[in-house]
């Protein structure tokens, strides 16, 4: 017997790898110093105009949006949500990105399939110029299905340590809305439950009330916010921010606030995009669980002074960026809907 035999392929695996390296190398910059297929990434970071600058890191995947993508054929997307899931877990902190990793798993090695993830993942890495450095592809027979797979991110950013955030949240201050553009990459399990196995759906099935097929809807890509929030963060306008994924505005909101204080919400304060109206009433979800699992169309809140609120909704409008106004910081704890 050999490898292959056994359920992988290593000349698949090359292959992929080969398709790989060019697209990593499309992201590359100066701070770049390895090449694809090193044992370990190297990176030379510009810190000259940081005083004190602190590293940020995070993991994350995009859960059961693959198989999504798997029953849609589309496998472009998903990478590219990885990326901006990853970049916006860091900017809730302050950081820009450094740099990206990628973790693929496979049932089976299909190279003309990982180059269509990694090309997503090289377009968000591009878009926020976070270079991709390195990463890992394992095909793994008995682990995953033939034509399963499963992908993950890493990405370490910078900030400057007297511009970290969350910083100086108190009670009185603003929350404001940034909107999501669909269910972005947290909830699949529930989603795919109802619309496919309650509702009988398939991904080609076409929604009239959306505009789009199911699989579209689904596969709406997950936003970063990286670009209307960089400059807020420059002039020191936010005090704090949480990226609003698995658990909710009330699992997510109370991560970025002191002690002793907790966040008011108002609902009906923003427009809930009607996917989710479909998956409720499709599955009989109460509001609790819609509020416990999904962004409920808001992916990220930004804690603002009251006095800044002006400035901050016309700095954002200026760059596209739809915000409301949507509760305020309270004494206490935890989320509170009114």
């Amino acid at each position: 017997m050999d490898y292959r035999e056994a359920g992988v392929d290593i000349a698949a695996a090359d292959a992929a790898k080969e398709r790989i390296k060019r697209l990593a190398r499309g992201t590359f910059n100066a701070g770049v110093l390895s090449e694809i297929g090193s044992f370990g990434g190297m990176f030379r970071p510009d810190l000259s105009r940081y005083e004190e600058p602190v590293l940020v890191a995070s993991t994350d995947g995009v859960g059961t949006k693959v198989q999504v993508a798997i029953a849609a054929g589309v496998h472009d997307t998903v990478g590219y949500d990885l990326v901006a899931h990853c970049v916006n877990d860091i900017l809730v902190q302050g950081a820009l990105p450094l740099f990206f990793l990628d973790y693929i798993a496979l049932g089976t090695m299909e190279p003309a399939r990982v180059e269509a993830i990694v090309a997503g993942v090289a377009r968000g890495c591009a878009e926020f110029d976070c270079p991709l450095l390195g990463g890992e592809t394992a095909e793994m027979p008995g682990t995953y299905a033939p034509g399963d797979y499963d992908l993950a991110g890493f990405i370490v950013g910078v900030v400057e340590r007297s511009r970290a955030i969350p910083s100086g949240v108190r009670e009185g201050d603003v929350l404001v809305g940034l909107p999501s553009a669909g269910l972005h990459t947290n909830g699949y399990s529930l989603a795919r439950k109802v619309l496919f196995d309650v509702l009988g759906h398939r991904v080609d099935t076409p929604l009239p009330e959306l505009g789009t097929t199911v699989g579209e809807a689904l596969l709406a890509p997950h936003r970063s916010y990286l670009a209307a929030l960089e400059p807020l963060l420059e002039r020191r306008k936010i005090r704090a921010l949480a990226h609003i994924t698995g658990g909710g505005l009330g699992g997510n909101i109370p991560r970025v606030l002191p002690e002793g204080l907790g966040a008011r919400v108002r609902r009906g304060s923003w427009p809930v995009p009607a996917l989710f109206r479909m998956i409720q009433s499709g599955g009989g979800v109460s509001e609790e669980e819609m509020f416990r699992t999904f962004n409920m169309g808001v992916g990220m809140v930004a804690i603002v002074a009251p006095g800044d609120l002006h400035d901050v909704e016309h700095s954002l409008e200026r760059r596209g960026e739809t915000s409301f106004v949507m509760g305020a910081v309270v004494a206490g704890s935890g989320v509170a809907f009114e």
